[in-house]
């Protein structure tokens, strides 16, 4: 059974309360925030039963608004990027704010990350809700979404995503956290074990922004479909991987979109926590961090410098509104959308 219980978490620099709440079933520990939808804190338990914080984050909410690494946080309207921040629907062209070397990145300029949600105690589960009005960001139609909390006995965390709009518009909604099975402060994951459930991948140009193909990962770096160390080829000279600093590339989900089915596993030899993650979307980013550069504190002064944590964002296909053989994230007026991603741990 798991319990509920909240506290407040500061007031954002506009004068909106925030509030922290923890999701305990006794075996995880889930601190969820309003501002952002953020995971602030993830407490499962190491091989010797220890409860261990998993996700990076920040002590306090002033951090958390100065940071620009989406921490935790929930991602929207439209997840990862957009070529040349413009996009076509309906025959009507919408231009959204370039964030991105010239591309629209996470929503843009102050994405559903930057949002309070308004929170809802449903039984045992958490559920959080936005309405992003119509022009926001450069988006049509009013857009209600719904993500629901939930740890379960297998010690997993779902998020469940749902949405609808009064106009045709765009969805493609992804939970940004950043998982270190060592310890949210132990350090860099290079010697954690990724898997991949992809056999292809989306290769870009030298700005991460996908070409429309598909291509096997078969005899290159992005053969993930083994545990594999993460630093094994980080930094091999392969395009895609120098391009990016490392990884930051979405894998095409083996299996079909829309059924619950197995993204990645991870695992730290050292105390060995396991994750596997599942999702509903076509898709995965797995990203290791590059990015990151220690400038503001982690949890308890620990610092989320580079590649401290590695990220599992389910999401339909970057720039896929300019790839037209990829599945499309348009959600229409009549119809709903709906995903769902898990993160189950367990141990070696």
């Amino acid at each position: 059974m798991t319990t509920i219980t909240r506290e407040p978490f500061g007031v954002t620099r506009s004068g909106e309360p925030v509030e922290r709440y923890f999701l305990d079933n006794g075996k995880i520990r889930a601190g969820i925030l309003t501002y952002g939808g953020i995971v602030q804190s993830l407490f499962v338990p190491d091989r010797a039963g220890n409860p261990t914080d998993v996700v990076l984050g920040y002590d306090t909410l002033a951090e958390y608004e100065a940071g620009d690494k989406y921490l935790g946080a929930l991602i929207g309207r439209h997840a990862n990027r957009i070529g040349g921040a413009r996009f076509s629907l309906n025959g009507k062209e919408y231009a959204l704010f370039a964030n991105d070397k010239g591309n629209h990145l996470h929503g843009g300029r102050e994405g559903f990350d930057r949002k309070v949600w308004t929170a809802e105690v449903c039984g045992g589960a958490l559920k959080l809700t936005y309405t992003s009005p119509d022009g926001e960001e450069g988006y049509p139609g009013n857009l209600a979404v719904a993500v629901t909390y939930s740890l379960s006995d297998d010690n997993a965390l779902t998020l469940d995503y749902t949405a609808k709009s009064d106009a045709d518009t765009v969805c493609n909604l992804t939970n940004q956290s950043y998982f270190n099975l060592a310890g949210q402060a132990s350090g860099d994951v290079l010697n954690q074990y990724i898997q991949v459930f992809g056999s292809h991948y989306t290769p870009t140009d030298e700005k991460s922004i996908p070409t429309g193909a598909l291509a096997p990962v078969e005899g290159t770096p992005m053969d993930l479909r083994r545990p594999t160390r993460i630093g094994a080829q980080i930094d091999s000279d392969f395009e895609q991987l120098a391009w990016a600093g490392g990884y930051d590339n979405n894998w095409a989900i083996d299996g079909e979109p829309g059924t619950l089915r197995q993204m990645a596993y991870a695992c730290d030899e050292g105390t060995g926590i396991t994750l596997t993650a599942f999702t509903t979307l076509p898709g995965m980013q797995f990203y290791a961090g590059n990015y990151l550069d220690g400038v503001l504190p982690g949890k308890g002064k620990s610092t989320n410098g580079r590649r401290c944590g590695f990220c599992l964002e389910s999401q339909y296909f970057p720039n896929a509104l300019h790839c037209p053989d990829f599945a499309q994230p348009i959600l229409r007026a009549e119809d709903t959308f709906h995903a769902v991603t898990c993160y189950r741990f367990g141990t070696l």
